[in-house]
């Protein structure tokens, strides 16, 4: 996924050079803005998003967040079950900004980044340490993800151009996907060496 993002990320400063005085570029790639989605049928854009990235820094944050929480997880519960709980983490934080945005509980912006699917793998992780309580360090991880959470949640608060919606929608989702994706049971030995 890291790799899928920067090369996403290649062809979007590509659009952006080809296209410099155009601010509607990231409209034009996939953002995505809830009204195109309701009203314009734009549903696809609930996909796109998830690859785009405002800038460099961003990308740089989340391919890096990504980096460090995501091999434990992909290890523990398989490279398929990680693919799912990224996908669709993502997809219920950009369905959870169109909804929250049609019930008039956030303004209109333009969405776009990994976030979603990267606090969607912070929920997953913690669903996998909940279903598997008999893990060594269970709890000192479920603290290290509540600090995740915290954490970011602060600096959501902070930056008013961060989309908290987005972030807690994906935590959220994947929490719930890795309920149900995650593996009740797994060896001692395959967990301990991640």
């Amino acid at each position: 996924m890291i790799v899928v993002n920067v090369l996403v990320f290649l062809v979007e400063q590509y659009t952006i050079w080809k296209l410099p005085n155009d601010p509607y570029v990231f409209l034009r790639l996939g953002a995505l803005e809830p009204a195109f989605v309701v009203f314009g049928r734009e549903y696809w854009r609930v996909f796109t998003a998830l690859f785009l990235h405002a800038t460099a820094v961003h990308l740089i944050f989340n391919v890096f967040a990504l980096y460090v929480l995501g091999p434990q997880l992909e290890r523990s519960i398989g490279s398929l079950r990680f693919l799912a709980c990224y996908l669709v983490s993502g997809l219920c934080s950009s369905a959870g900004v169109v909804l929250l945005w049609l019930l008039n509980l956030i303004p209109e912006n333009e969405v776009v980044g990994a976030s979603g699917c990267i606090m969607g793998v912070v929920g997953a992780w913690a669903a996998f340490l909940l279903r598997n309580p008999h893990l060594p360090q269970v709890r000192r991880r479920l603290l290290n993800v509540l600090m995740i959470v915290v954490i970011q949640t602060i600096f959501d608060r902070l930056t008013p151009q961060i989309s908290m919606s987005a972030h807690l929608c994906g935590l959220v989702g994947g929490f719930l996907i890795g309920l149900i994706l995650a593996p009740s049971a797994v060896s001692h030995r395959r967990f301990t060496n991640a």
